[in-house]
């Protein structure tokens, strides 16, 4: 089957894309079975996806051509647990791998507005469990805590429940994370051995106060100090959500089209005006290096405490500042009101760009990190869902990292030096906090898809920064589709192992061949 470019399935921002021979989507899990029990009979290789929106990443491009891409974007029911006894909503819900955050916020906005969850930076229509089965990173907490009592539909075509969910009808199914016995979750997490059908996701209570805290580093040579500082906070419990400290040219990224669409469409400016104007109103928002974003909540008590702790302990290093939605609201309506004031200006056009990111800390999810994209690469006439669809090319390197600001400071020098001998000048950078003891980085190499040479060189950059990685002890966290070889190479007994464990699973191998695994041959049809 031929496709071009821009229609190829597997067509994605990474600007890789391996031929397929085709593309299903299972209406119920009954319907996944019967296709994996197909694919065995006739050795055809299956890569799932549940949104296909795992940008930088690969998308949903499987590993090995020929495969036949399983869309499961129709299991998207959303089911509460209720405490029969009482009739009490619990805090976990059981969801299918097409919900989306998106879905899933808007259900609990007019179902139970009392609960939310931890959301990503990523578009609102990217599925929970997919990137929670990838080891995403929220603003709460890793992804992968939220996730437990996994329904996997496995490579030998039989239906596996971890955890308590194996017992029917049994109340701990949704609600002890554990089981009895080994804990099999894990096996299902940046793996290829089964089909994830459904899992149970854990909800947050909203706290009675919410504060959003920015923080902005005074200096870049204080960079070390201030990553320790923070994670002083994390473990000490200042800061209980993940702590995202993003580089200038992160943050410029994701706040320049909210800037420009408010002096276009409040200020009248034609968009060549507005561009130009933008940086100053960014280096008003995060002037400095570094900034990051997370959160405070609790009792109005809890918050003022930690509020004035953390602000003593940041004093000289990095300028603090508490956000709510109040806030925002009362200093947007004085700003805009007196727009014509250069400063006044300014301020609105900040705080317009400012408030759906801030909220993210919060539990709201957004897709002004995506749109800020569509609008970099000229496609505001595509929703966050499309962006496979416009020029833009984008590839993560990501790093696990100790916590260890020291260390932070000189891995980021090496990945600029590595960067900048391949042509790539500026790299979009983020550091997550994400627990008391680990640390990931999150680091985007963005370059022009409509450039085949360009592809290429992002490509091979990207290759020489995983090689650096290698060289210093450390390994990514995330991986990319076209990273496994790599990975492979550098430890063959370990990937031999998990290879063994497979075929325990998938005796065919027929899931995603190659995804979080040795790449094997193609898979044989089962005698």
């Amino acid at each position: 089957m031929a496709y071009t470019q821009s229609d190829h399935p597997s067509n994605n921002i990474t600007g890789r894309a391996t031929d397929v021979r085709g593309q299903v989507r299972p209406p119920s899990v009954r319907a996944v079975i019967k296709l994996v029990r197909e694919a065995r009979k006739n050795g055809t290789p299956l890569y799932p996806f549940s949104t296909g929106l795992n940008f930088g990443y690969g998308g949903k491009s499987p590993t090995m051509a020929g495969s036949l891409l399983v869309d499961l974007g129709a299991l998207n029911a959303i089911r509460m647990t209720i405490d029969k006894r009482n009739g009490r909503v619990l805090p976990v819900a059981v969801i299918g791998p097409g919900v989306t955050q998106g879905a899933l916020y808007d259900f609990l906005e007019e179902h139970h507005p009392n609960l939310t969850f931890n959301v990503t930076g990523s578009a609102r229509a990217t599925s929970i469990i997919g990137n929670a089965l990838d080891r995403g990173v929220g603003y709460f907490g890793p992804r992968k805590e939220d996730l437990f009592g996994l329904a996997v539909v496995c490579g030998n075509g039989k239906l596996l429940r971890t955890g308590f969910r194996r017992l029917k009808h049994s109340p701990l199914g949704t609600s002890n994370p554990y089981g009895l016995g080994p804990i099999l979750d894990g096996l299902f997490f940046q793996s290829n051995f089964g089909i994830v059908v459904s899992a149970c996701f854990r909800l947050v209570p909203k706290r009675p106060k919410q504060v959003a805290l920015s923080l902005s580093l005074r200096r870049e040579e204080d960079l070390p100090a201030f990553i320790d500082e923070l994670a002083n906070c994390k473990r000490e419990g200042l800061i209980e959500s993940v702590t995202h400290i993003a580089n200038r040219a992160r943050t410029h990224a994701t706040l320049a089209y909210g800037v420009t669409r408010y002096l276009e469409q409040e200020c009248g400016y034609t968009p060549e005006r507005a561009f130009g104007e933008a940086e100053s109103v960014m280096d008003l928002i995060a002037p400095g290096e570094w900034a990051s974003l997370g959160a405070i909540t609790g009792t109005q008590a809890q918050v003022k405490a930690n509020l004035a702790e953390i602000r003593k302990r940041m004093k000289g290093l990095a300028r603090v500042r508490p956000i709510t939605h109040q806030l925002l609201d009362t200093a947007y309506a004085v700003a805009h009101r007196l727009r014509f004031i250069p400063a006044a200006r300014a301020n609105a056009a900040a705080i317009a760009a400012i408030r759906p990111l801030h909220t993210l800390a919060l539990g709201v999810p957004t897709d002004a990190a995506i749109d800020n994209l569509l609008w970099k690469f000229g496609r505001t006439d595509l929703n966050a869902s499309q962006l496979d669809q416009s020029n833009c090319g984008l590839l993560f390197i990501n790093p696990a990292l100790p916590l260890d600001g020291a260390f932070v400071a000189k891995f980021i020098d090496e990945m600029k030096k590595t960067a900048a001998r391949h042509y790539h000048d500026t790299l979009y950078i983020t550091i997550n906090i994400e627990t008391p003891t680990s640390l990931v980085a999150v680091i985007n190499l963005l370059f022009d898809r409509s450039n085949l040479e360009g592809v290429k060189r992002a490509h091979f950059c990207a290759d020489r920064m995983l090689d650096k990685i290698h060289a210093m002890g450390l390994e990514v966290y995330r991986a990319r589709a076209d990273m496994m070889a790599a990975i492979v190479r550098r430890d063959p007994h370990y990937w031999a192992t998990i290879h063994s464990l497979k075929t325990r699973l998938d005796p065919d191998g027929i899931i995603a061949p190659g995804r979080y695994d040795a790449q094997p041959a193609v898979p044989k049809a089962a005698p």
